[in-house]
């Protein structure tokens, strides 16, 4: 039988040197970005991966939706040290049916990576870290799962946006954007009636309630609003050309 091959995609070195030492024993390919995983992985017939989330180019997420789409059967580990919502919210719009996947956080021991490891590369059993079972779990459950279009108005409203800005951008009616805003605010509890009723009616913006709710959510992080800070200055650049 031959001798399994896992592909690593992380570009921080000490997390690599980490891996190398948890992983010894087994033979490994180490690549210190996405895109050349991906490049490799793509030629093997059912290729292990085990990748990081936030890598510079090709990030985790987009190495999978990839991988996936070439490569159904690719099992994947992905080992972050991250539990946000946003990201397992975006696993969970691209795992194909019957894929085999893990997901770990970083903080654990070698023994937990090991574990995950075994179960989805040894025996096809798709691996949940503990601490995120629960996010999971929320982002799949239909009341509270946030929508791609909910998730474009959460966005434009944490980088400041007026109704009329977002609409312009998403092709909105201003009503449309209203009600966009109030389906997320639904998802995430921010209910100004029920604010009235505790008397604190005046007390809170819907608006930067609703991004305080997602940031304590993991639905934004600031990693990801710098990304989304670029793709607007890219589009208010557009717009100032016309």
């Amino acid at each position: 039988m031959a001798e399994r091959e896992i592909i690593v995609a992380e570009d921080n070195p000490r997390d690599r040197e980490f891996l190398a030492a948890a992983l010894a024993g087994e033979q490994v390919r180490f690549f210190d970005n996405g895109r050349e995983a991906l490049d490799y992985a793509g030629t093997q017939v059912d290729p292990l991966v085990l990748s990081d989330i936030q890598m510079p180019g090709l990030n985790g997420i987009d190495l999978a939706e990839q991988l996936w789409a070439a490569r159904p059967s690719a099992r994947i580990v992905f080992w972050s040290q991250f539990d946000d919502e946003m990201y397992l919210r975006a696993l969970a719009g691209i795992i194909p049916p019957e894929t085999v996947y893990g997901y770990v956080l970083k903080s654990n021991p070698s023994e937990t990576l090991a574990r995950a490891v075994a179960a989805v590369f040894d025996d096809a059993q798709c691996w949940l870290d503990p601490q995120v079972r629960p996010v999971e779990a929320r982002s799949r459950k239909a009341g509270s799962a946030v929508t791609d279009v909910e998730y474009e108005v959460l966005i434009d409203i944490a980088l400041g946006l007026t109704d009329n800005m977002i609409g312009r951008r998403r092709y909105l009616s201003r009503r449309g954007v209203q009600s966009r805003l109030k389906s997320l605010y639904a998802k995430l509890g921010v209910d100004q009636d029920q604010f009235a009723a505790e008397g604190v009616g005046e007390a809170f913006n819907m608006r930067a309630r609703a991004v305080s709710v997602a940031l304590r959510r993991g639905l934004v992080n600031a990693h990801e609003l710098e990304q989304e800070e670029a793709v607007l200055a890219e589009w208010l650049a557009r717009e100032r050309a016309r």
